[in-house]
């Protein structure tokens, strides 16, 4: 792919597919950590006498106009950011866009109303995509959260431009995750959690070939203690997944990867915040009890794994997270990725959300991802819509 450095951007129209999808907490940005990824991307435009044209989604309003899903609060944390006027287009598309686009001077931004208020941009349409053509001279992708899509804002629409290039974070995205399927340094230590084994198995296939130790937590857990034939108690267990994790644990047997499942967990008798719990063992876990949590013991072990490791890369929390009375098995995995000697990557979604909320700082990380399930997908060896189009620019 080309990078945004490669590009001629004086006084040239650069429409920015950003990922500028943030949380909303009544009407206000309640954590603004995808504005601030880009912002390296916008300066980097602006300072080269760029007139920008900045889009994202918000959200899913189902292709309808929905006034609490408008990027107004995204245009107006923009200007703060940039220290500029930002103004925001009343739609995507249009002639009253168009000319909003069309006055912009070098060194100004405008920002698109929110591309998913129309259904065409999921459907990849592609009037509505050479539509959004009209806005750019040059384009340029720094959404990878958005790049496993096969949108019209992330697709359709690039192929109507000779210059295409990767932003800033969405080259670093590339760049780190690429490293981890390369030669990573070693040990290279893989920490999975989460709710469902369904939505890991292919990354699984994938680091299987590649890690030399495997931590596995979360409700996904359970489904491969029952293929252990360890009770279990009333823990969520994918049924329909328990002899694929069989096989995931013989195979993991015969290429020597060492396989870290809890040994004892944080059980309650409903997935509750205030609910009682206790640390029960694995083998004595009580029939009417579930699992909210890894225990102290599998803690430790998993922190035992990942601190020596050369590389760790980690996805998906540990326990119900969201809620502290279950959050300790996360935040030990997360303190132990902060004391670790190698390269550590947080694979984004809720992983990401998660040390925030615990009160870890980004740069006590390698690296956390902007895209969880596209750094999933990316790690499984698919080929993401977005990046390819961009490759075939380059």
């Amino acid at each position: 792919m080309r990078s945004l450095r490669d590009l001629e951007l004086r006084r040239r129209r650069v429409f920015l597919r950003a990922d500028l999808n943030v949380p909303l907490d009544q009407g206000r940005i309640s954590d603004g950590t995808r504005i601030e990824a880009t912002l390296p991307s916008l300066r980097f435009v602006l300072e080269r006498g760029g007139r920008l044209v900045v889009a994202s989604h918000l959200g899913r309003p189902e292709g309808e106009r929905r006034p609490e899903l408008s990027l107004t609060p995204v245009a107006e944390a923009l200007s703060g950011a940039l220290h500029l006027p930002v103004e925001l287009a009343p739609d995507c598309v249009g002639e009253t866009t168009e000319r909003l686009v069309n006055a912009l001077g070098p060194g100004q931004v405008l920002v698109l109303e929110n591309l998913r208020f129309h259904p065409e941009e999921e459907e990849n349409e592609a009037g509505f995509a050479l539509k959004l053509a009209r806005l750019g001279d040059v384009y340029v992708n720094d959404a990878f959260g958005a790049a496993h899509r096969a949108h019209a804002s992330t697709v359709g629409m690039v192929r109507h431009f000779r210059d295409r290039a990767a932003g800033f974070l969405l080259e670093r995205e590339v760049t780190v995750l690429s490293d981890l399927l390369g030669a990573p340094a070693a040990p290279f230590v893989a920490v999975l959690g989460g709710a469902k084994v369904s939505d890991k198995l292919g990354v699984l296939q994938s680091l299987l070939g590649r890690v030399q130790a495997l931590c596995i937590g979360g409700a996904m857990a359970y489904t491969f203690l029952r293929a252990q034939g360890k009770p279990v108690g009333r823990s969520r267990v994918e049924l329909d997944r328990v002899s694929l994790a069989r096989e995931t644990l013989r195979e993991a047997e015969e290429r020597g990867v060492r396989v870290a499942l809890p040994t004892d967990h944080l059980a309650a008798e409903r997935p509750q915040a205030d609910a009682p719990s206790r640390v029960v063992a694995a083998d004595a876990f009580p029939e009417n009890l579930l699992g909210v949590d890894i225990g102290p013991a599998t803690a430790h072990a998993f922190r035992h794994e990942i601190e020596p490791a050369g590389t760790v890369f980690w996805n998906g929390p540990m326990g119900i997270a969201e809620w502290e009375s279950f959050a300790g098995g996360t935040k030990a995995v997360a303190q132990a990725l902060t004391e670790a000697q190698g390269l550590t990557v947080v694979g984004g979604g809720d992983s990401a959300a998660a040390v925030r909320d615990l009160g870890f700082r980004d740069d006590q990380f390698g690296h956390i991802s902007t895209g969880g399930g596209a750094s999933l997908e990316y790690l499984e060896g698919k080929t993401l819509p977005g990046l390819a189009v961009l490759e075939e620019g380059a």
